[in-house]
């Protein structure tokens, strides 16, 4: 695979501006906006796929997508948690502004309508929209995702293992059957196994579907596949696939479902005008051990450390993104937003949102630089840190965070342990496995964290105004 690395931009950190690059608008007429297409899958690890890694396993259909795009090695999510990462996603705004932290239980109302989700900015300005896969922000009527943007729906409002089968609390997850919903209505009122078997190729068909009968009008796509979160399914076609067991036969079909995706979109002749997205909500489940991903480093999912908090990114956008390229430089999910909000002319909402216009950033416009002075990450309710806006330093403050001690097999929970860490400082380019605590060797970047951490820890949690 012949990959371009493009040069780490060595901006001095203290000398970071918060003004934005100079930009050249992308025509938003209406046949020329762009299609976005948004996979999202749930808990993949940053190692489960080529050309990230070598895997034991072929995933030639995202190895092309980077062929045909862009890498980004430093790109984040906010909380390494479901329900906090997509809403996060889809609002630009950070868990601590609109209040929707960790991961949701059925029938929690979720996300507060009053944000805008990515759906609803793109739905009003003409764009056909779709989801298809976990939701998992909101299961009351004015939280699932009918209400909020999106024309056609079908999946699970909450995650797959919430449900009796459960491996722990069974009675718990039991109250709660876990629904299929299609268009606002429930059309499977208690998924089975075999019914999750399904699950990937359902949401496939039904992508493949709405692009083949929406070539002709802009169209936003959102697929947040539930796998490789556990409970671990596999349809037949690829069961046994991988030789190296159910957690790659998984992988693998994720990767059929890409190739159908692009396939898809060229078949229809809509290629060329289409962005499409390739994420994780967060890094791996570790304690799952054979039935969790993997990544180079330190943590895992519901850590802030970069095993939680970093995901595998791939952007392709033809004659916009250079293909077969790599970028280094780092941005978080809340940026998707407005730097779609520029791409296609949908208005960004009224209030204020965290996520900036990155797009020059994304294409790799020359002289591009981060409009933000720095990122913050969260766990749960708890504030734990900031990066800074070149992905060069990363700022821990003092806080507990889970180790698993013992992993589990075959879809059973392994054993945490309880850690802590103090205030520290990690430079990410010579130390990305954040091993090495440079706060006393470089006190000046340490000092200029520490004061955009009291920033934000003021604006957002010690004084809350609405929203937060």
């Amino acid at each position: 695979m012949d990959i371009k690395i493009s040069i780490y931009k060595t901006i001095p950190f203290l000398a970071l501006a918060p003004g934005f690059a100079a930009c050249s608008h992308i025509s938003t007429e209406k046949e020329a906006r762009p299609n976005i297409v948004l996979i999202f899958l749930d808990d993949a690890g940053w190692s489960d796929f080529q050309p990230f890694a070598e895997t034991r396993y072929p995933t030639p259909n995202v190895r092309q997508l980077a062929e045909e795009g862009r890498m980004f090695n430093n790109f984040y999510v906010p909380q390494a948690v479901c329900s906090a990462s997509r809403a996060a996603l889809l609002t630009g705004c950070y868990p601590e502004r609109v209040g929707l932290f960790g991961a949701h239980a059925p029938r929690q109302r979720g996300l507060d309508p009053g944000f805008m989700t990515m759906g609803e900015m793109l739905q009003e300005t003409g764009y056909k929209t779709a989801f298809f896969g976990k939701w998992h922000i909101g299961d009351h009527p004015d939280t699932r995702p009918p209400e909020r943007g999106f024309d056609e729906s079908a999946g699970i409002m909450y995650s797959n293992d919430m449900w009796a089968d459960h491996p722990e609390n069974p009675e718990y997850w039991g109250q709660f059957p876990l629904q299929y919903w299609e268009n606002g209505e429930i059309a499977i009122d208690s998924i089975t196994a075999d019914h999750q078997t399904y699950f990937t190729t359902w949401f496939t068909e039904k992508s493949v579907d709405f692009i083949n009968r929406h070539k002709d009008e802009p169209f936003f796509l959102y697929l947040p596949h539930p796998q490789p979160h556990v409970p671990l399914f596999v349809s037949d076609k690829f069961a046994g696939k991988s030789g190296t067991g159910l957690y790659g036969d998984v992988i693998m079909e994720l990767d059929w479902s890409v190739g159908e995706i692009m396939n898809a979109l060229k078949e229809n002749g809509v290629d060329e005008n289409t962005m499409v997205i390739f994420t994780s909500d967060n890094g791996p489940w570790l304690s799952y051990g054979n039935h969790a991903g993997k990544t180079p480093y330190r943590g895992e999912k519901g850590t802030s450390f970069d095993g939680g908090i970093r995901s595998p990114l791939i952007i392709k956008y033809p004659g916009q993104i250079e293909a077969g390229t790599v970028s280094h430089d780092a941005f978080f999910s809340i940026d998707f937003m407005p730097s779609i909000s520029f791409l296609t002319g949908a208005p960004l909402p009224d209030y204020e949102i965290d996520g900036k216009n990155v797009w020059d950033l994304i294409a790799g416009r020359e002289g591009s630089v981060n409009p933000h002075l720095y990122y913050g990450f969260t766990m749960n309710r708890n504030f734990e840190g900031v990066i800074s806006s070149d992905g060069k330093w990363k700022l821990h403050l003092p806080h507990n965070y889970r180790y698993p001690a013992r992993g589990g097999t075959e879809g059973q929970a392994g054993v945490y342990i309880q850690k802590s860490i103090d205030t520290a400082l990690f430079d990410m380019v010579h130390d990305p496995y954040e091993k090495v605590n440079v706060l006393e060797e470089y006190p000046e970047i340490a000092n200029q964290l520490i004061r955009y951490a009291e920033e934000h820890k003021e604006k957002f949690f010690n004084n809350p105004g609405p929203g937060r």
